[in-house]
């Protein structure tokens, strides 16, 4: 399975949002957050869905999967 790739970190950084601000308006744990930052987690999709629409953009913007 291809590792996803994430700009959640950078635009969580653009919003000066932490971790644990994000994680409670999603309702996930802090450590959910900290999986998907790192790649070593595949979000549902609405979870994507929340999460895009924490920051006004799309699911396509925050994450992707390389091109083979």
């Amino acid at each position: 399975m291809p590792e996803l790739i994430t700009k959640l970190k950078e635009y969580r950084a653009k919003h000066d949002m932490k971790q644990g601000e994000l994680a409670e308006k999603v309702g996930v744990r802090r450590e959910t957050i900290i999986r998907l930052e790192r790649g070593q987690y595949n979000p549902s999709l609405k979870l994507a869905m929340d999460i895009a629409k924490v920051f006004g953009v799309t699911v396509e913007e925050l994450f992707s999967f390389p091109e083979e």
